[in-house]
């Protein structure tokens, strides 16, 4: 059973694009195997974990999302080469010369994004970015024959991303797939801290498929499910870099966890908001409001959901994300930890 910085990696490592997020469940499944908690796995994929409350308590989702952006094999070429989309939102300024991996729920084959060479481009194709029908992956194969024993059309890919802790004393991680492996962890984390004490609550865990595709798995949990409160554990994009104006960089990575107001998809509930304040500043855990609309993430689903839910996201902030390595603080990871295993200890009864 890991915890910390090691779970974190454990699952960031893990192969699960959109539609392929087997290994990330089972993962999880072995994570909670020691847990009190009730685990099932619906028709969709989605992995919930329930610690049952008494009759009539407040029903609580909270939802991490499974998968991971990434490829799908479209086409072979007959020298072996391999055509490909993206599956969730890739910048395709990103990609060119990165080691991938592809395959499906047991195989993994390497391979690597490649263009035509700079010393082949034309200056008119030195100065745009390549379209994706000029990419290919080449996976050390000669011809169509030769690649078709290994992969097929409709394989999967991920960037090929070594998890790593740099800065001061390792206070910043790297890796793919932090968006939302790391909101996984969290829920993990909590669920093991609340799971002996008893509360007046039911909760469900849910590790949830196909966000960042928008057909969203939480959706469907959450109509299933039909709770009375959402709080969606996710990663954020940010900008707080070099030449970004303050009121544009979003959040800051190391601040603690993000609270959003309202973003692209969702209003969020206010008195879920105000009581993470109070609880962060009682329990002196750092927490911070992000200062841009931008984004969305599973709460659009699952607010919108049977009658209605309320809802609140807490979010890692992340740079470069959906990128071949993001980065997040491992204090922010902590402190979200933190904030949301004080808040369901201490939920307020007037929030009904």
């Amino acid at each position: 059973m890991k915890s910390g910085v090691e779970l974190i990696e454990k699952l960031a490592l893990c192969f699960g694009p959109c539609a392929c997020e087997g290994e990330v469940e089972q993962a999880i499944r072995e994570e909670l195997a020691q847990s009190r908690a009730t685990l099932s796995t619906d028709r969709m994929g989605n992995l919930t974990a329930h610690l049952a409350g008494p009759e009539g308590a407040p029903r609580i989702m909270l939802s991490a999302h499974m998968d991971e952006v990434g490829f799908m094999i479209t086409y072979i070429e007959k020298e072996g080469f391999l055509r490909f989309d993206t599956v969730g939102g890739i910048d395709r300024a990103v990609i060119s010369g990165r080691a991938v991996l592809l395959g499906d729920e047991t195989k993994r084959i390497p391979g690597v994004i490649a263009a035509k060479g700079i010393h082949q481009q034309t200056a008119k194709e030195r100065k745009a970015l390549p379209e994706l029908s000029d990419l290919y992956i080449d996976i050390g194969t000669k011809s169509r024959e030769e690649t078709e024993k290994v992969l097929e059309r409709g394989d999967f890919g991920v960037f090929d991303t070594r998890f790593a802790r740099f800065g001061k004393e390792g206070a910043y991680i790297k890796c793919k797939a932090l968006d939302d492996r790391l909101g996984c962890a969290v829920l993990i984390e909590v669920l093991r801290a609340v799971e002996e004490k008893a509360l007046p609550l039911d909760l469900w865990f849910c590790f949830t498929v196909r966000e960042e595709i928008g057909k969203s798995g939480a959706g469907v949990t959450a109509n299933r499910l039909q709770p009375d409160f959402g709080i969606i554990v996710e990663t954020t994009a940010i900008a707080d870099v070099a030449d970004v104006e303050p009121a544009r960089r979003v959040a800051t990575v190391g601040e603690g966890g993000v609270l959003s107001l309202l973003d692209r998809s969702t209003v969020y509930d206010r008195a879920l908001i105000d009581f993470a304040l109070e609880t962060g500043a009682k329990y002196a855990v750092p927490v911070q409001v992000k200062r841009y609309v931008s984004g969305g993430n599973d709460a659009a689903h699952v607010q919108r959901s049977g009658a209605g839910v309320r809802c609140m996201a807490l979010s890692a902030a992340t740079r470069y994300l959906h990128a071949p390595v993001s980065v997040a603080a491992v204090r922010d990871y902590e402190n979200m930890i933190g904030l949301l295993t004080h808040m369901l200890t201490d939920w307020k009864e007037e929030l009904k």
